[in-house]
């Protein structure tokens, strides 16, 4: 009883916050184009305002996204992001814990308008000896419900950027699958790149598509590095050994991939190890990588006629959870080059055959 008081009371508490960060968020958004129609605007604000705007136009004229209100507004907040996501998994496994809301179903974060609550909740999970990791988030979509404002954080991305960010929230609007994280983000993020990427060919400055190039491939191998930490932690835990002994070779398998990423010439990290790499960063890498690459393909199979494209979707997306898994699984990462990730868990002395406690 008193474990379901505490989550009871942690649950009021998260929305209580929301629902306050998230008025406190439409409170103080202003129009763009009355901002953007002042002759003394801020030279630099003018300009990214009128990216945020040509942004949204091009992504409901040619991607075929919803014209709502969103992003027709804009709001100054004195931190540097709009909230804190709060993911966590148990230690040996990278299945992400889900937190269940009303019509977005259950989903592999929560998210807090204050750093200080989001640590808080982390210590609260990491006590109970999940892996836990906090992460700011500068953009998030209330699918529809609310017209979202343009951040002052989201404004100070560079333009290729903050076109994706808005063409990425645009693409949750058009579709959400409730409780389906993985589905949800791969296909707003497959959106996003396939998206940007005919923005930039119109629209791109000097130096955009060369940026935003050097950023694809620095994501495309740092995944590969991940998922392949990934794979051998997951083999790593389906073994029968004692708690102790898989925290140990855990560790010693995350150390691995610091060491190489320091030692290693094609290190995605180019010379500054990630530290404290754990199962909470390994599925949040999953859920908003895995199955990218199928909704890639599905767009190229539809000649990039995005409102076929996302039909399309909508009808996978209705086709139940088994079937959409299945879809997600068909596609993976571009083929690694020779010089590929290398292992990072080191050979072991045989294991005893014991059950873990």
């Amino acid at each position: 009883m008193a474990i379901v008081l505490v989550s009871g009371c942690t649950t009021l508490n998260w929305y209580a916050q929301a629902a306050r960060g998230q008025m406190e968020l439409l409170a103080g958004r202003e129009s763009i184009d009355q901002a953007l129609a002042d002759p003394a605007l801020d030279a630099d604000l003018r300009t990214r305002l009128e990216t945020v705007r040509g942004a949204r136009r091009f992504s409901i004229d040619e991607l075929a996204l919803p014209d709502s209100g969103s992003y027709t507004r804009w709001v100054k907040l004195g931190r540097e992001a709009v909230l804190w996501n709060v993911v966590a998994a148990p230690e040996f496994s990278l299945a992400p814990n889900t937190w269940c809301y009303p019509l977005a179903g259950c989903l592999a974060y929560r998210g807090w308008f204050r750093r200080e609550a989001a640590e808080r909740e982390a210590a609260r999970l990491a006590a109970q000896g999940l892996d836990v990791r906090v992460y700011p988030v500068i953009a998030y979509s209330t699918l529809g419900w609310f017209d979202d404002p343009v951040t002052s954080p989201m404004l100070a991305l560079p333009d290729w950027q903050l076109a994706g960010v808005i063409i990425h929230e645009l693409a949750h609007q058009r579709l959400f699958v409730a409780g389906d994280t993985a589905f949800s983000e791969a296909y707003a993020s497959a959106v996003e790149r396939a998206g940007l990427a005919r923005w930039l060919d119109r629209y791109g400055g000097s130096g955009d598509a060369a940026a935003w190039q050097r950023a694809q491939s620095s994501r495309i191998a740092r995944q590969r590095w991940l998922m392949a930490l990934r794979d051998e932690l997951s083999a790593l835990y389906a073994k029968p050994l004692s708690a102790a002994e898989l925290r140990a070779r855990k560790q010693a398998c995350v150390d691995g991939l610091s060491r190489a990423a320091a030692e290693h010439e094609a290190s995605p990290w180019s010379g500054r190890p990630p530290t404290g790499i754990n199962n909470a960063d390994l599925a949040l890498a999953a859920v908003y990588e895995d199955g990218v690459a199928a909704f890639a393909d599905l767009l190229a199979e539809y000649r990039f006629d995005f409102e076929r494209f996302h039909a399309a979707v909508e009808r996978l997306a209705g086709q139940g959870s088994e079937h959409r898994a299945a879809f997600l699984a068909q596609a993976q990462l571009p083929a690694a080059p020779a010089s590929g990730p290398p292992g990072f868990c080191p050979p072991s002395a045989a294991e005893p055959r014991t059950s873990r406690p």
